[in-house]
């Protein structure tokens, strides 16, 4: 934990793109949207672990900017004139994790969150300085990890990773302490290490601390929920990897009002992807969380709603002006249209104690939060397609051996040729085919070695490996659909041509149209990505059909002759 004096400079300064200077003529423009004010020397602007609102940007004088790591607050930034406040908290409504204190002399503007929106949404140039800044600045406190928001715990603990792994795929920044071997320094640090040796603990604010919180949890404390209780939207998106957040963009884009609600948070199976290099546009490759907060941003520019943690329980279609999506814990959200973007999910393997090492020696993708958890060990991964082979080459980099283990004799079917061609050509990575897993071994959630079977000998071998990752098999997250759309016999949804005649009767399809594209055998119900029948598994798939979506949306809206909600 850390003891750094206050008033001590920042250690690293921020990059030149998140601390534009605006120019005289900038300043005239963005005072349009904001108030002219002068606070007082040591007014707090904003404070640690409050919903995120208001922006400042700076005539004269200007603010420190302050995050508590551990006991102490440490200044990470010092503004001056023609700079302003914010990340990407002011425009998401969760809360801020720093605070801003005015300085001396200070005359500022205040934008407040509905002018901000327009001064994004009205001003392209300025809205394009403002989120460039934003994103580098919460990039920045990710990579640093500087924040008011800290986790200690012992990091082989499963709930540590659960915690962790909702913290970073809701793009927060967040410090971390791993309090197996940590000396404490001071009796605060002593204590909360004490207790976080058993189980992990979120602090914020250097003072508010939650023992082992669940993920709802979290998403309370943070304000990762947007939408409210019982919400209503034009267009509601359940799931937000990339073809959920494409379909949020474009619709919000053409202005209907879209709540996005996911039981995680962004990117879905694409934002544990350490690097995706055949998206178009792309020639370096971006890591899966790139894509995701990329698109958030853009979704929030176009004022997306985001409701995090919230699992999906139900769809009741009894109505069929207005559907309902329901969420575990009661709350609901009404809307005209439904785009089912819910994916996939790697399937177990059947094979047993594999619950007894999940969150600990057992994983379902491969970031550097993962990664971390293999430096120098000799690791094995289940599956063949490319999700596997970058998750492989990117383990490489820390482990010390990956061993893939695919049922067929090589990769060539499964997997793009220029992933084979690197696995083939790395040292560190071995393909073993025709090999499954037969047995885990280990204690207290350690994995000590695996026996793996030849699937045409049935011959048993033992293999050194004490982290396992699994990139095998899909099953679609449908189970909240029953009774409402029609599903394929592994329970993916049908839409479009793909639904039969004998379907649509059974549906009892109401219109005298076919469905569209995308629709299901519920007119403005639409399903994309993963989730979809027939579906090809990939992003770029993933967000065109997103985006494609939403023109049948809109004819199906004018069709219904409603009148938006938002």
């Amino acid at each position: 934990m850390d003891q750094s004096n206050p008033s001590a400079p920042a250690p690293e300064t921020f990059p030149a793109d998140s601390r534009p200077i605006l120019t005289d003529l900038q300043l005239s423009r963005i005072r349009r949207f904001g108030s002219e004010e002068s606070p007082q020397a040591g007014d707090v602007l904003f404070e640690e672990g409050v919903p995120a609102q208001d922006v400042f940007v700076f005539i004269r004088g200007g603010a420190e900017i302050f995050v508590h790591q551990g006991p102490r607050e440490v200044r990470i930034a010092d503004l001056g004139p023609g700079e302003f406040t914010g990340e990407m908290a002011m425009l998401d409504g969760s809360v801020a994790l720093a605070r801003a204190i005015a300085k001396p002399a200070t005359e500022l503007i205040r934008i407040r969150p509905a002018s901000l929106s327009e001064l994004i949404g009205t001003d392209p140039d300025l809205g394009d300085v403002i989120l460039r800044a934003f994103l580098t600045r919460r990039g920045e406190m990710q990579r640093r990890e500087i924040s008011g928001l800290q986790v200690l715990g012992p990091s082989g603990s499963p709930d540590t990773f659960r915690i962790r792994d909702f913290l970073t795929r809701n793009l927060l920044p967040f410090g971390f302490l791993d309090t197996k071997d940590v000396v404490p320094q001071s009796s605060l640090c002593r204590n909360l290490i004490l207790e976080a040796r058993e189980e992990p603990i979120v602090v914020l604010r250097g003072t508010q601390v939650l023992k082992n919180p669940s993920n709802p949890e979290l998403a309370r404390l943070l304000a990762l929920d947007a939408a409210g209780e019982q919400a209503e939207a034009d267009v509601v998106v359940v799931g937000a990897g990339p073809a959920g957040l494409s379909a949020a963009v474009y619709a919000a884009s053409e202005g209907l009002s879209v709540i996005v609600v996911d039981e995680t948070g962004p990117g879905g199976q694409a934002g544990t992807s350490s690097k995706i290099e055949n998206y178009l546009g792309f020639p370096m490759g971006l890591s899966g969380r790139e894509l995701a907060e990329r698109a958030v941003a853009q979704a929030l520019k176009f004022g997306v709603r985001f409701a995090m943690s919230r699992v999906t329980v139900g769809l009741d279609c009894s109505d069929p002006e207005r559907y309902r999506v329901d969420c575990a814990g009661g709350s609901t959200i009404t809307a005209r249209a439904v785009i089912i973007a819910s994916g996939a999910q790697y399937r177990r393997i059947d094979v047993p104690r594999v619950a007894e090492f999940e969150g600990s020696s057992i994983f379902y993708g491969a970031t550097n939060m993962e990664a971390s958890l293999c430096r120098d060990r000799n690791v094995a991964l289940v599956g063949g397609g490319n999700s596997a082979g970058q998750g492989a080459i990117f383990l490489s980099n820390n482990a010390q051996r990956v061993d893939i283990l695919i049922r067929r004799s090589d990769l060539s079917a499964t997997m793009s040729d220029y992933l084979v061609r690197r696995i083939n050509e790395n040292p560190s990575i071995h393909v073993k085919g025709h090999t499954e897993v037969a047995e885990l071994h280990g204690d207290n959630g350690e994995l000590s070695h695996l026996s793996i079977r030849d699937n045409r000998s049935g011959d048993l071998q033992s293999l050194d490996a004490t982290r396992l990752f699994i990139f095998a098999g899909a099953i679609p997250r449908t189970s909240w659909l029953e009774g409402c759309v029609i599903t394929d016999d592994r329970g993916f949804v049908r839409t479009g041509i793909d639904l039969t005649a004998d379907e649509l009767a059974a549906a009892a399809w109401p219109l005298d149209r076919l469905p569209t594209a995308f629709e299901t055998s519920r007119p403005r119900i639409y399903a994309v990505g993963d989730v979809r029948s027939g579906s090809v598994k990939r992003v770029a798939s993933a967000v065109g059909e997103g985006s494609v979506a939403i023109q049948f949306v809109h004819q199906a809206l004018r069709e219904s002759s409603q009148q938006p909600v938002g």
